[in-house]
């Protein structure tokens, strides 16, 4: 499937690693040129498994909080390519600053290490996205939806990004610039992976999640967030905006508690009713 992509120039920012590193790489097979905004270098098996597939890409090194930065390297980018088509807002981690121990201080400094970047980017480029008629992709998370507890700056500063979606989707519409989301759940990232060897047990600690993962029970892949990313960006969404993407396994949205062995009750003409084991409700 053409996805209408080639020559397109798209900016990712976190795009040399994790999340970012799949949207990249995918953008760059489908002919799109993917512009990395980054605070650390680009590895080398970032950059062999870029150069496998293309030498059209380029890399910027910057830390967004340096938000002022942001707008003389997008209209740089802009005028070197001849415009920009895309923005992926990526970037960002979660730095578990909870309620109980986090001063209002620390809390704003939070919110604009993964938040503020995130506005500068898309105010500095709608120009070129109003020209180029393009879009705007924020990576979301599921703490803005469900909670996680011990994290409250973060899941503000999301809960914000899927505002903005929205926001962002309404205040477009005259223009033909399109915004959506992709709500992240649980990833397997060189991150999480990282996260995940700091517990006793590791392997025991990924069941324990993976449990909680209705579909397969099993993490989401950098890839298959990657994939939708690069349809959603893509002229085959072209009537697709407003939109939170769920990439999850059903982690926000189905029961995590299902189990295909479990017994169903149903509602049924006013009284409960126990129907057989099934997969399906009645």
């Amino acid at each position: 499937m053409d996805l209408q992509l080639k020559g397109k120039v798209v900016l990712v920012t976190g795009g040399g690693s994790g999340i970012g590193s799949g949207i990249s790489l995918s953008l760059a097979a489908e002919g799109a040129i993917p512009v990395i905004l980054a605070r650390s270098p680009l590895t080398n098996e970032f950059i062999t498994e870029m150069e496998k597939i293309t030498d059209k890409y380029d890399f910027i090194q910057i830390d967004l909080n340096e938000a002022d930065k942001i707008k003389s390297i997008v209209d740089s980018v802009a005028e070197k390519y001849g415009g920009i088509y895309a923005v992926v807002n990526n970037a960002g981690a979660n730095d578990n600053k909870s309620l109980e121990d986090t001063t209002w201080q620390d809390f704003e400094k939070s919110l604009h290490g993964n938040l503020t970047h995130y506005y500068e980017l898309v105010r500095c480029a709608l120009p070129y996205l109003k020209e180029a008629k393009g879009c705007v992709l924020n990576i979301g998370s599921k703490t803005a939806l469900t909670g996680q507890g011990k994290t409250s700056a973060y899941a503000a500063a999301k809960g914000a990004i899927l505002g903005l979606t929205r926001e962002w989707a309404a205040a477009f519409l005259p223009y033909g610039v399109r915004s959506n989301a992709i709500v992240v759940s649980e990833c397997w990232t060189p991150l999480y992976a990282n996260w995940i060897k700091t517990f006793d047990n590791p392997e025991e600690r990924k069941k324990v999640i993976t449990d909680k993962i209705p579909f397969e029970r099993r993490f989401t892949t950098i890839e298959e967030i990657a994939n939708t990313a690069v349809f959603v960006i893509s002229s085959l969404s072209s009537h697709t905006t407003g939109q939170w993407i769920y990439v999850d396994g059903g982690y926000v949205h189905l029961d995590r508690a299902l189990s295909f062995s479990r017994t169903w009750c149903c509602f049924h003409q006013d009284t409960f009713r126990t129907c057989a084991t099934s997969p399906f409700p009645c």
